[in-house]
């Protein structure tokens, strides 16, 4: 009965979106009701889950808080950012970082100056650095820069590395190189929308006079945590390696199908997406196509919609598809 309530469930909403994935069993049977303080059965779980992820990480603290990616993308940049700050220019996303570091830099003060550079030209940048921002996966684009090259640069401006994971975290290799990083539930982790977190290894110098922004506020957890998404990971996370198959397949089959209208050269392409130069349609009404929030010319089409086959996706949601 609750695998026939799982399937049919996805057969009624075909994903070609950025997260969160497809339902899977694992999701929602281990939910139950939960509170922060005096719940021992949560408080197992959370430091379970915890664990698993410092262990994803390979840094030594992470934060957990209720709210979206870009929620812990304010709070990382408020309380680790200062001095000079250099962010690369990859599309809507990094657009987003340094719009969130000029408030966080006029109101905190913590930030003296923000250039940016575009993605393409990172050969040409010189000079010094505190920071080095930019976006791991940028999903707006179907954009990954390697983060190998992101910590070389880094080196070369004498700078620390911030990493906007949110797209990344769980789906690409070596975050450990980055000094802090954030990221979110529902994207490369498979788990239910509403969880994110911050990983790092040393406490931020910054002192944040807000209660939301303040990373303490957050790790002394003074308020509503994010219960139910923290158990839904519970049971993905020792299967992950299994989820994270289905992504595979469903990207490898789609770059064959769709090998003459790649953007980008293979060290550019990261595993939760793909953009072509086409415009792609279906004309099933249960698909759910990704509509990108930046201009672009062609399609995205993400590969979070088989997650919940494991390792029997075949990549069979792709016959919905048809390239214009």
């Amino acid at each position: 009965m609750f695998k026939k309530f799982i399937k049919d469930k996805n057969k009624k909403k075909v994903l070609f979106t950025p997260g969160p994935a497809s339902l899977s069993e694992e999701n929602i049977k281990n939910l139950s009701p939960a509170f922060g303080r005096g719940d021992s059965e949560y408080q197992l779980t959370e430091k379970k889950v915890l664990n698993l992820l410092i262990k994803m990480s390979g840094k030594k603290q992470i934060v957990r808080m209720q709210g979206s990616g870009s929620l812990a993308i304010e709070v990382m940049i408020a309380n680790f950012l200062y001095g000079k700050v250099l962010i690369i220019n990859t599309g809507y996303y990094s657009d987003r970082l340094c719009s969130i570091s000029k408030t966080c830099k006029n109101y905190f003060k913590y930030i003296k100056k923000i250039d940016t550079v575009d993605w393409k030209k990172l050969n040409k940048v010189n000079g010094k650095y505190d920071w080095l921002l930019c976006c791991y996966t940028e999903t707006s684009r179907g954009l990954k820069l390697p983060i190998k090259n992101l910590f070389n640069l880094s080196k070369k401006l004498n700078s620390k590395l911030m990493i906007d994971a949110t797209a990344s975290f769980g789906l690409e290799e070596n975050h450990h190189l980055a000094n802090v990083f954030s990221y979110s539930s529902c994207k490369g982790l498979f788990g239910l929308t509403g969880a994110s977190f911050i990983s790092y290894d040393d406490n931020p110098s910054n002192e944040i006079k807000s209660f939301n922004l303040n990373l303490s506020s957050h790790r002394q957890k003074k308020m509503t945590g994010p219960y139910h998404s923290i158990y839904s990971l519970l049971q993905i996370l020792p299967k992950h390696n299994d989820f994270k198959q289905a992504v595979k397949i469903n990207k490898k089959k789609f770059t064959m199908i769709a090998k003459k209208y790649l953007i980008y050269e293979k060290k550019n392409q990261p595993l939760i997406c793909t953009a072509i130069n086409k415009k792609i349609y279906s004309k099933k009404k249960e698909v759910i196509l990704y509509k990108t929030r930046d201009k672009i010319s062609g399609s995205v089409v993400n590969h979070l919609g088989e997650v919940h086959l494991k390792r029997k996706a075949k990549g069979k949601i792709l016959d919905f598809l048809k390239i214009k």
